[in-house]
């Protein structure tokens, strides 16, 4: 399938304030530095702190073809708390996912992984709710709500990959050809998967806070409005 480049300009702020702030991290952006060079316009992290004027420090990550609610912290003791949250598991994520089949309404998958093959393998847990089967031709559809209890290395592609249901636009996890096939039959090839909200404790406002994020364009396919997008096969 014929892919074109992404040129991303602003990143979308979703919640900003004196001591943090949330983006929408775009599909096919990183977070942070990885080891291969990339250009400064492909990282979320310098991005964002060009937008703003201001350091940001990374709090946690996204998968780089995944979506949505990305966190950063502007204060040191602010940063210290989170990243405090996130350890202990405190914070809550919600992903949504579009699946390959028709899933169970919901289901728990404990299994342990680990992240390359070699390292030793550590507990996760996933829960999962169907929202909604949807039809497209021949094909069958689920649109999930995943809840990862813990941050494991690509856990929800492999959770769902190792329960029957990839995700679409899984070429890691998912068999190719079918991946092909779908991504012509919808329009796109992105993975379909994306931060959809994250619920964590204001350190120093000392509320709990919700942040939002709808789903983007390359969803349209499973929610019946109009697609306008052409994306690249996820990484």
């Amino acid at each position: 399938m014929k892919v074109t480049e992404e040129q991303y300009g602003d990143l979308r702020i979703l919640h900003q304030d004196p001591w943090l702030v949330a983006i929408d991290k775009p599909a096919g952006m990183l977070v942070h530095p990885g080891k291969e060079p990339e250009a400064t316009s492909q990282i979320a992290m310098k991005v964002l702190r060009d937008q703003i004027g201001k350091r940001v420090s990374t709090l946690h990550r996204l998968d780089r073809p995944t979506s949505g609610v990305l966190l950063f912290a502007l204060d040191p003791i602010v940063e210290q708390d989170l990243r405090r949250q996130f350890a202990d598991q405190s914070i809550e994520k919600k992903y949504t996912a579009v699946v390959i089949g028709e899933s169970p309404e919901k289901w728990t998958n404990h299994s342990p992984l680990q992240k390359e093959e070699g390292e030793p393998f550590r507990e996760a847990q996933t829960d999962f709710f169907r929202q909604r089967t949807v039809r497209i031709g021949e094909d069958q559809f689920s649109i999930l709500t995943a809840r990862p209890k813990s941050g494991r290395y690509h856990q929800i592609r492999k959770h769902l990959a190792s329960d029957g249901f990839p995700i679409v636009g899984d070429y890691l996890y998912g068999k190719v050809e079918e991946m092909e096939r779908l991504a012509q039959k919808i329009g796109q090839s992105r993975l379909m998967l994306h931060a959809s909200e994250l619920q964590f404790h204001h350190p120093v406002e000392n509320v709990e806070m919700t942040i939002a994020c709808p789903l983007p364009q390359r969803f349209a396919p499973f929610t019946g409005e109009s697609i306008e997008e052409t994306q690249k096969p996820g990484e």
